[in-house]
């Protein structure tokens, strides 16, 4: 099922950060990219565990629907739903889960209430200038036992042009998140950080960015791929396994959450 319902105020996106540019880039490097398909591989695994019988789920920021593709494969009889701000992103979306209901929407005046059974934000919120409204819209969203899925780049250390031209926010501590999930009427019931084994040398990418940032490119830290991009998914694939062990990560790149509706 698809609609082109748009649920956004026009002016909205002046000044939310992204550039609908990179929705082409991202449409063609996400399947190939480490990090897409080890991230896809965590998300899967949360949501197996916490919400097993999955009725319905919303993506909000669900740009090109790499992330959703996966999910509506995983729960073919689920209700499938994925927004974005950027009719740019829907476009790619549609075709690539045409089974999903696809629609524009600004996170920030979400219209329905008790809704979904689980909402997914994956690299999201950070963009978002009030976060904590965005929290507030999304719990009213959830049904009385629904559950927020959620990753976010962590550590204001890890600061860099990458963040810039990303258009982020904010890269979140951990006890910050946490605070305003709390604050917003939740209960986190599991987190992790995630690339964490990759953390020095990504702290030393960082750094090069921050003493050279005229060598910085998108396109090329997308683009990794050959032994490079594979010995970091093992990696990444490695530090998931440890999950499934019952071991946390307590520091890394990326910080991932999932927390109950209160």
């Amino acid at each position: 099922m698809t609609t082109n319902t748009s649920l956004t105020a026009p002016d909205v996106r002046a000044r939310e950060g992204f550039d609908p540019q990179l929705f082409e880039v991202l449409a063609s490097l996400e399947p190939q990219n480490f990090w897409f398909k080890c991230r896809n591989r965590l998300i899967l695994w949360c949501l197996e565990r916490f919400s097993p019988q999955l009725r319905s789920f919303l993506e909000i920021g669900c740009g090109t629907a790499y992330v959703l593709s996966a999910i509506v494969e995983h729960y073919p009889n689920a209700r499938i739903a994925g927004s974005d701000l950027f009719p740019e992103a829907l476009d790619y979306a549609r075709r690539r889960v045409p089974r999903a209901e696809i629609f524009e929407l600004d996170a920030k005046h979400i219209p329905f209430t008790s809704k979904y059974q689980a909402i997914g934000m994956f690299d999201v919120l950070e963009h978002i200038d009030d976060d904590v409204r965005v929290l507030e819209q999304v719990r009213n969203a959830l049904e009385p036992d629904g559950m927020l899925y959620l990753t976010v780049p962590q550590h204001p250390w890890l600061w860099s042009p990458a963040d810039d031209v990303a258009h982020h926010q904010r890269r979140y501590r951990a006890g910050e998140l946490f605070r305003k999930l709390e604050l917003c009427g939740f209960r986190v019931v599991f987190s992790t950080s995630i690339v964490s084994l990759l953390l020095p040398l990504l702290l030393v990418s960082r750094l090069r960015q921050r003493w050279f940032p005229s060598t910085y490119s998108v396109l090329s830290e997308l683009a990794i791929d050959g032994p490079v991009g594979a010995i970091c998914e093992l990696v990444l694939r490695l530090e998931i396994a440890c999950l499934h062990l019952g071991w946390r990560w307590p520091c890394g790149s990326t910080l991932a959450v999932v927390a109950a509706k209160q």
